[in-house]
């Protein structure tokens, strides 16, 4: 059952970096949440007022809290399980609802933010900027991103002027606790995994990014183009990449890469026309829970909420040779469909 706890003002309800299970609403008083702007490194505020929620995010997703919340007022707060959350927003529409405006201008304020970075840094230095990004991440302790960050500074610039901390600091996130990469390139096909990386030695002796094939340059860069929601782009780099047929593994990611691209797309009959043929053709394919779900996904846009019932429960079935993220995604869409 949900708890009833009080904060006098001044008390803090959770540090950044903590365990997250509970989700809280806040019924009287006020409560700031406080974290630092990916931008500019500045403490951001946001204010929580009464019937609204915070700490989401982190307890749903089970990853440590992403900001500091301090009672400012007297604060009257319910808390939740995560699973006693989840079957109070089944109920109540209105929570799913205010759930969905928060969330979308929290993505909407980090994709304005990122592209400022981005922007900022092809300006100034692509090399620095993405070392910047990384020690952000390291700085704050989320390390999986970390990780990530600085697989991709040792990708591209194994000689930069950065390398030697890079690939420090990658070690650092590594024996962190770093855990599974960011979903979108945690997934074996995905972008090369720090094992795959120079190691300092490597550098030290003058590798370049020479050492990665063609197929290999143009499969990274137009995964770049995906985090930059160039779809279209991002579809015709991959094409040409499997129609080249060049190189058998780059070839074998960058099948999957288009059917997720087509689901970007909004296609979703080709997407799933698409998956079809690529799991005929590669029936062991690393990626297989994934395009089992973008069909699901897919069939979900289109209505057929039937059919894809059916591929989640088949994805719940498999021993699928990837993170786990892909059965918790199937079983979360799977509940939100039946109930179960």
């Amino acid at each position: 059952m949900p708890k009833p706890f009080q904060f006098r003002s001044g008390s803090v309800i959770y540090f950044q970096g903590d365990a997250a299970s509970i989700i809280y609403i806040l019924q009287s008083g006020k409560v700031n949440l406080t974290y630092q702007d990916i931008e500019t490194g500045e403490d951001v505020h946001d204010l929580v007022q009464p019937g609204e929620f915070f700490g989401v995010k982190s307890a749903l997703g089970r990853y440590p809290r992403e900001e500091n919340a301090i009672a400012i007022q007297d604060a009257a707060v319910m808390a939740f399980t995560a699973a006693e959350f989840e079957t109070l927003a089944q109920s109540n529409t209105r929570i799913i609802m205010k759930m969905l405006k928060v969330f979308s201008n929290q993505l909407r304020r980090i994709h304005r933010q990122v592209s400022n970075i981005v922007e900022k840094t092809e300006e100034i230095n692509p090399d620095n900027g993405l070392f910047s990004i990384g020690e952000y991440y390291l700085k704050n302790k989320r390390f999986s991103q970390a990780r990530y960050i600085f697989s991709r500074y040792l990708t591209y610039y194994p000689s930069g002027r950065n390398a030697a901390k890079a690939a420090k600091n990658l070690e650092i996130a590594e024996s962190s606790g770093g855990g599974a990469m960011p979903q979108a390139e945690s997934r074996s096909s995905g972008p090369a995994t720090p094992s795959q990386m120079p190691d300092a030695s490597s550098l030290s002796s003058g590798g370049s990014a020479a050492n990665l094939s063609g197929a290999a340059k143009a499969y990274y860069d137009a995964v770049s183009m995906i985090s930059q929601e160039k779809y279209q782009q991002a579809y015709l780099s991959f094409k040409k990449i499997v129609d080249a047929n060049e190189d058998q593994e780059y070839t074998a990611k960058s099948s999957y890469e288009l059917g997720r691209c087509l689901y970007l797309l909004a296609k979703y009959d080709d997407c799933i026309k698409y998956f079809t043929g690529m799991i005929t053709k590669y029936p062991r394919h690393p990626d297989l829970g994934s395009g089992l779900f973008f069909m699901g996904q897919s069939y979900e846009k289109l209505g057929r909420k039937d059919q894809a019932v059916t591929f989640y429960k088949k994805i719940l079935t498999m021993n699928i040779d990837e993170d786990e993220a892909v059965h918790t995604k199937a079983k979360r869409a799977l509940r939100a469909l039946t109930g179960e």
